[in-house]
Order: structure tokens, then sequence, then C-alpha cells
């Protein structure tokens, strides 16, 4: 499912909200071996656009 995130979050990336929705989503889905490679691949590729979305869904998937 990881490579189904990696297709859909840069589509919908130009929403703030599609993108908060997918990423919780994604987050879901992926394999339990597969969530720090989709938290580092996230970083890099919308750490600067979307820092707040990012810790908000991850810290509150650690929780």
């Amino acid at each position: 499912m990881i490579e189904y995130a990696k297709v859909i979050l840069p589509k919908v990336s130009f929403s703030r909200e599609l993108f908060r929705k997918e990423l919780t989503k994604s987050m879901n889905w992926v394999e339990p071996g597969q969530l720090e490679e989709l938290i580092k691949w996230c970083n890099e590729n919308f750490g600067e656009m979307y820092p707040d979305i990012l810790h908000e869904v991850f810290s509150h998937n650690a929780a």
C-alpha cells in the first residue's frame, strides 16, 4: 500500500484538507514495517509544504 500512497499524495497535495485526509488513510493502510518508510518519504517530499499536517498526523498515529 505504500506505493499507492506515493501515487495519491502528490496528486492531492494541491489541497490541505485532501492531503490530510489521504495521509491519514495511508497511515492506516500501510504495513507496520513500512510506516517508517512512509514517514521519511512524506517528510522528504512534503516537509516544506505541509510540516504542520505531517506533524499532526504522524504524532497522532504514534499516540
